[in-house]
């Protein structure tokens, strides 16, 4: 294969760090290497970092999608070493140390894995054909398109059996995704009672599914049943203890035999790492996530490391979660240990420093826990949009987020309503991309 001259790296010439993935925590290793003295090499199948929290909103049509995505070479312009190469990874070779793209071979001192999470259906037959993932910027667009079609096809349909099948939204899983995309299908109903004023609103139904007994259950069990009782207040019908069996072009068919006629069906219930191909596979856990050392170092690795949903490591016996935050500084502390590792030192163990979590539900509502205290209602809302704000990269996309909430918020309107798709994507799409190196 070739080896493009501006990515080799001569025996002579400075430690070479490859990244493979450029989301929360491969984009923070290659700003944190910056002027190291290595070169470094950012490798993503996309051209830009997107702020994954956001999604829902996306397909909620709150906000643009290029308001949460971020150039990736805004990113590497800013440092002499630092380069970006959008590719697909095809496969890693970690006894040679080398990455190998569809066109070219990438040669490493230092690899560092980021690629994140994919949807893992669970086996659930047609799950991966007829529901909706949540994971990339197409996917949101995807589903945003299909949600504005629906009322479309809803305000011309005759028959109310068919009317009420197109207006029911399935939510499969309950963890944050879930709620929030339940949630802010709730916001997205009243605001378009006044582009359907010919619709019977009664008709439309948001279900959420649980197949355990709470909602969000990394959080206290008493967050979980305030977030249940607001969901409900605010119409969606929350079941627990539900199981989904199969999932078809127009019902989802559940544990116990019942039916439910459904227009949408939003998959939120289940990840699993995005593990590249290798000529070696490293030692793994659960959901194929790869074990690392306390250094974030894989067990038999020295030169590579693993962060973010595709490590598995442990925290005063407990396993890291993977969230957004903890990325981060995990992208911080790798950074930090391939200098040490560049100066001749050991590296040393990642401590997740953990500044609490929120939730958003949706009607001006959110949980929290910040240390020991345990938050409810308008205060972890608030909270909430303001963190995300904060993290979400670029001064141009935390202004335009920040007046679509002020619009979308404050006047009660969805201004993001365009169906970006040919007429003929009126009908359902039979597959939804994956992404490995998010």
């Amino acid at each position: 294969m070739l080896i493009p001259s501006r990515f080799s790296t001569p025996s002579s010439g400075p430690p070479r760090v490859v990244i493979v993935g450029a989301g929360f925590g491969g984009m923070q290793v290659a700003q944190s290497l910056a002027h190291s003295g290595a070169e470094v090499l950012l490798v993503d199948r996309n051209n830009y970092n997107t702020f994954v929290p956001l999604l829902y909103q996306v397909a909620a049509s709150q906000i643009e999608p290029e308001s949460i995505a971020y150039p990736l070479r805004t990113v590497v312009r800013r440092t002499a070493l630092t380069r970006f190469l959008m590719a697909d990874v095809k496969k890693i070779d970690f006894e040679h140390q080398v990455v190998e793209t569809v066109n070219s071979v990438l040669p490493y001192d230092y690899l560092v894995l980021a690629t994140g999470s994919q949807t893992q259906y669970l086996g659930v037959p047609g799950a991966a054909d007829h529901a909706f993932p949540l994971r990339t910027l197409d996917q949101s667009v995807a589903l945003r398109n299909h949600i504005l079609q629906r009322f479309e096809q809803a305000e011309q349909e005759p028959v109310q059996t068919r009317r009420q099948q197109l207006l029911t939204f399935v939510i499969v899983g309950g963890g944050p995704t879930g709620v929030e995309m339940a949630g802010t299908l709730t916001e997205l109903q009243r605001s378009l009672r006044h582009d359907y004023p010919n619709l019977d609103w009664r008709e439309m139904q948001i279900v959420l599914v649980q197949s355990g007994n709470n909602l969000l259950t990394n959080l206290p069990a008493r967050l979980g049943h305030y977030t249940t009782r607001k969901l409900r207040k605010l119409g969606v019908k929350v079941h627990f203890q539900t199981r989904v069996n199969r999932i078809t072009e127009h019902s989802v068919e559940f544990s116990d035999g019942s039916l439910l006629p459904a227009g949408t069906v939003v998959w939120a219930a289940g990840l699993e790492a995005a593990l590249p191909t290798a000529e070696t596979v490293p030692e793994t856990a659960a959901k194929r996530k790869l074990k690392v050392q306390s250094t974030l170092q894989l067990i038999d690795r020295e030169n590579v490391y693993a962060i973010g949903d595709l490590a598995y490591g442990e925290q005063n016996g407990k396993p890291l979660t993977g969230v957004a935050p903890e990325a981060l500084q995990q992208g911080v502390a790798v950074a930090r240990n391939i200098r040490r590792q560049l100066r001749g030192q050991a590296p040393q163990p990642f401590r997740y420093l953990n500044k609490g979590r929120l939730a958003i539900i949706g009607g001006y509502a959110g949980v929290g826990k910040i240390g020991p205290i345990l938050l409810t209602g308008f205060l972890p809302w608030l909270m909430w949009l303001s963190v995300h704000l904060v993290y979400l990269p670029g001064f141009r996309n935390r202004l335009m987020v920040l007046l679509n909430w002020l619009h979308g918020y404050g006047h009660g309107d969805r201004p993001i309503r365009l169906i970006l798709t040919p007429k003929a994507a009126f009908s359902r799409p039979s597959s939804h991309t994956r992404t490995c190196t998010s």
